[in-house]
């Protein structure tokens, strides 16, 4: 049987940030993640950015993001549904992130342009999220972090509060692991789709998981099913629409369409089914999914023209493309007389205004439900384009619950003793449903610091 201090359980960036922090306060901390090493960081190697509060500008960051400013953006997605107190903790946290990020080898590029708003609020990782994992498991190795690959964790024995035994296999070979304090990182059930099953029923199977595909959720239920306190509802999650053609699991970033705002949007009988320009597209492109979702077969399809083609990142897989609307929708697989009407109809309700693709304009759409808000523009430029679209999950919100602490609560009320959460598997105590760009990364990097700090405190008591 082996032992450590702090037993941090996922590889992630909540993991290493805990698992950075544990062994910095000077206990022994062992990692074990599930995947190969070439497959290490979860979902963290897939992400670009993080949201981060600042009050000046800085070589990352222009303007200034206040904490209320912060606030007020993530409750306009959570509609309220969301713990206030972790939330602040989360929010006011990342001010500092930004050094303690940097000192542990992750590199910024400068602060962006043209992103919708993101300069002022989101720092972009040089490299991605791979090149952050890369440098966080480099700091946790240097440091001393005893990292294990291909290891998963089966079971944590939860007794009166108290962590004891944490059964692991590697190999194929079941043995024990004995800590003095846990973390766990290990994310959400995503990628689980009997789980999914359970509260979406067969619209599961059509799902695609951007992600990991170790993300079972294997040791959310376990918890659960020992008493720790629950969060969140199953059927919320981070769901953004992604291109229908992209891999059953671990598409990543590349597999996301962002042309919604400057397409229509219509199901498979070719109707628009709700307004493609409500917001800016950091605060609403995680709302599409579920939207999709909800669609008969749980496909849809976004079409635009040839004068908005260059307003978005293109999906890795091609546009299909045609000369004439009729001729899309033969292509897509779509009604072609519904979707020309749909097509003739908004075109009709456009109002003329000035286009700006970076703000809310007032180009909008008048005496047609749903409208578009912003963004409206007659689709008259061939050649016609369209992408099919399905849900793209990114990690669900049922989740264990925590105190400030970041110490897992049980459902008598009392709080575990040696047991600490971060990352997607406590997010839902922040975020209820909806998502802002880049908040993930910010919870599982403050949450998992606190976790780490906190761990080794008891470790070392």
């Amino acid at each position: 049987m082996e032992s450590c201090d702090v037993l941090v359980v996922g590889g992630g960036n909540a993991g290493l940030s805990a698992a950075i922090t544990a062994r910095e306060a000077g206990a022994s901390v062992m990692l074990l993640e599930h995947a190969p090493k070439a497959l290490r960081g979860g979902n963290s190697r897939h992400t670009r950015n993080l949201r981060v509060m600042h009050e000046s500008p800085a070589a990352t960051l222009i303007g200034s993001y206040s904490s209320s400013d912060y606030w007020s953006d993530l409750l306009s997605v959570t509609h309220g549904k969301t713990d206030e107190h972790l939330a602040r903790i989360a929010i006011d946290g990342t001010a500092e992130l930004l050094p303690w990020m940097e000192a542990h080898g992750a590199r910024f590029q400068p602060a962006l342009e043209g992103t919708l708003g993101l300069s002022r609020t989101n720092a972009f990782f040089l490299g991605g999220g791979k090149a952050l994992m890369n440098a966080y498991y480099g700091a946790a190795e240097r440091l001393g972090v005893c990292v294990l690959y291909d290891t998963e964790v089966r079971s944590l024995c939860l007794v009166n509060g108290m962590v004891g035994d944490v059964s692991i296999v590697k190999n194929a070979v079941s043995s024990l692991v004995q800590p003095k304090a846990v973390v766990v990182c290990s994310g959400g059930f995503q990628a689980n789709i009997e789980w999914l099953r359970e509260s979406w029923g067969d619209a599961a199977d059509n799902f695609i998981i951007r992600g990991t595909p170790y993300a079972q959720g294997v040791i959310l239920r376990n918890l659960l099913e020992q008493g720790a306190a629950s969060v969140g509802d199953p059927t919320q999650c981070h769901a953004v629409a992604v291109d229908a053609r992209a891999p059953k699991f671990d598409g990543g970033i590349v597999s996301r369409l962002d042309c919604i705002p400057f397409s229509i949007v219509v199901d498979g009988a070719g109707r628009r089914f709700y307004d493609e320009g409500e917001d800016i597209w950091p605060k609403r492109y995680a709302i599409w999914g579920r939207l999709v979702a909800q669609c008969p077969e749980q496909i849809a399809y976004a079409v635009t023209d040839a004068k908005s083609e260059k307003l978005f990142m293109p999906s890795a897989f091609p546009p299909i493309r045609a000369e004439s609307i009729g001729e899309l929708a033969c292509k897509l697989g779509v009604d072609a007389s519904a979707l020309e009407a749909t097509v003739r109809h908004f075109n009709r309700a456009v109002r003329p205004g000035k286009f700006d693709p970076s703000a809310l304009d007032d180009c909008r759409t008048e005496g047609i439900a749903p409208p578009k808000s912003h963004w409206a523009r007659p689709m008259d430029a061939p050649p016609f384009i369209g992408y099919p679209l399905r849900p793209g999950i990114t990690f669900t919100y049922l989740g264990v619950g925590v105190n400030e602490n970041a110490r897992v609560l049980l459902q008598d009320g009392r709080s575990a003793a040696n047991l600490f959460a971060a990352g997607e598997i406590m997010a839902g105590n922040i975020l209820g449903e909806g998502y802002i760009a880049g908040i993930g990364m910010a919870i599982g990097s403050v949450f998992g610091r606190i976790a780490g700090r906190e761990a080794a405190k008891v470790a070392l008591a």
